[in-house]
């Protein structure tokens, strides 16, 4: 770059939003199945997420993981579903920790795919506008995370890969930031924003970071994910911002920015580091264009039959001296 609430069980229930690394919770299984995850290249926080996911049913289960049944897996879920009330995201993880469970580390004869994935519910993502953006940068006083927001929502960054990226990532002489821990571990590049460089680079000159852009206290570990979301819900109740306003949001605000801006989605998915573009053709349904050139059947109905027209013409019929039907 050239410019210069825990329990005694290490599996319990938690509501934290970062995942304790799989080293500091193994046991007999769970080591095993890491190591498995690990023979396939499986990403860091994958092998967190199915490790611990995987814990807790030995938990629930009460006996060697080997013996489970299907039915045992089925009690499992309706205790998530029915006691823990877990999402269907964190419900889809756990099952896709006990398919990889019984389908490698301890293979049986009966049919994994017999686990079932539960239907997460399709929702439009929140999106921001321009001037909600800019009221949530200004409300943030920090110039560590105002720059990180700016960073995640001038390149569409995920938080995971925001916090991921490093010095050498930045490439200011051909204007590109490359994603290189990415979902799944892929590779992306990302045009860089000149404004963004400016920000970067009186950033740089107060921090100084070494390695990573965003260090965290110890300088060789990324920033914790957990500050940018207190940074973030803090910056969004000082402006004022009545959506549920989250580091991702942003991401979906980048998106959408783009879309309306006449980028075409091939370009967009890319950018974005999405499999498929058709996972980025949700943003169809938020553009603003494409809801404000939709009128309403109400604005096609003749001015007659509307309810307000007739309140306004009874007081003109009833004035004195306008009697209709009478010649003079």
């Amino acid at each position: 770059m050239s410019f210069a609430d825990r329990t005694t069980s290490p599996f319990s229930f938690r509501k934290t939003s970062s995942m304790t690394p799989y080293q500091k919770r193994l046991t007999g299984t769970t080591k095993r199945m890491a190591e498995d995850m690990r023979i396939r290249n499986k990403a860091q926080a994958t092998i967190d997420t199915y490790t611990y996911h995987v814990g807790r049913f030995g938990e629930f289960l009460g006996k060697p993981l080997e013996t489970a049944t299907p039915e045992d897996v089925r009690k499992f879920q309706l205790h998530l579903l029915e006691e823990r009330k877990v999402g269907w995201s964190s419900f889809n993880q756990a099952v896709c920790g006990l398919r990889f469970l019984y389908a490698n580390t301890l293979p049986k004869p009966w049919p994994v795919t017999m686990i079932p994935f539960g239907k997460r519910p399709r929702r439009l993502p929140t999106v921001l506008s321009v001037e909600e953006v800019d009221a949530l940068l200004k409300c943030t006083p920090n110039l560590k995370h105002q720059t990180f927001l700016m960073t995640l929502y001038a390149a569409g960054l995920r938080l995971s890969e925001a916090a991921a990226l490093q010095i050498a990532d930045i490439d200011s002489s051909r204007m590109q930031l490359c994603v290189a821990r990415g979902k799944g571990n892929k590779q992306r590049l990302v045009p860089l924003s000149p404004r963004l460089l400016t920000e970067l680079r009186t950033y740089w000159k107060e921090y100084r970071p070494s390695r990573y852009l965003f260090p965290g206290k110890t300088g060789d570990r990324p920033y914790a994910a957990t500050s940018i979301q207190k940074a973030i819900k803090g910056a969004a109740q000082r402006a004022r911002i009545q959506k549920n306003v989250t580091p991702h949001v942003l991401r979906h605000s980048y998106a959408t920015g783009l879309l309306e801006a006449g980028v075409d989605i091939l370009t967009i998915s890319r950018l974005l580091g999405h499999s498929s573009f058709v996972t980025t053709m949700v943003y169809l349904h938020v553009r603003r264009p494409h809801l404000q050139s939709t009128p309403s059947p109400l604005d096609w109905l003749p001015v007659r039959q509307l309810p307000m027209w007739q309140q306004a013409k009874q007081p003109e019929e009833t004035q004195p001296g306008k009697r209709r039907g009478r010649k003079s």
